[in-house]
């Protein structure tokens, strides 16, 4: 999914994603799944389970995107 960008900054050329890409990109079922999916994408979740492993404790993650995604559905 790279994008190549000439020098007026336009793209030039858009990959698709590979076959193992494709699979790793699941629909998001709610608010929870799309704000795990930023986390991720912006390096926050790393950051996170890394201090919650360094204090022996759990971030408490998974929980939060189960509950976000039960009060914030997306519609089928």
């Amino acid at each position: 999914m790279a994008k190549v960008f000439n020098s007026k900054g336009k793209i030039v050329r858009d990959n698709p994603p590979t076959k193992e890409q494709a699979r790793s990109i699941k629909k998001s079922r709610g608010l929870g799944d799309t704000i795990e999916k930023i986390t991720k994408a912006t390096g926050i979740k790393s950051i996170v389970e890394g201090a919650a492993r360094v204090v022996n404790k759990d971030c408490g993650c998974n929980k939060r995107k189960d509950t976000l995604n039960k009060m914030f559905p997306y519609k089928k």
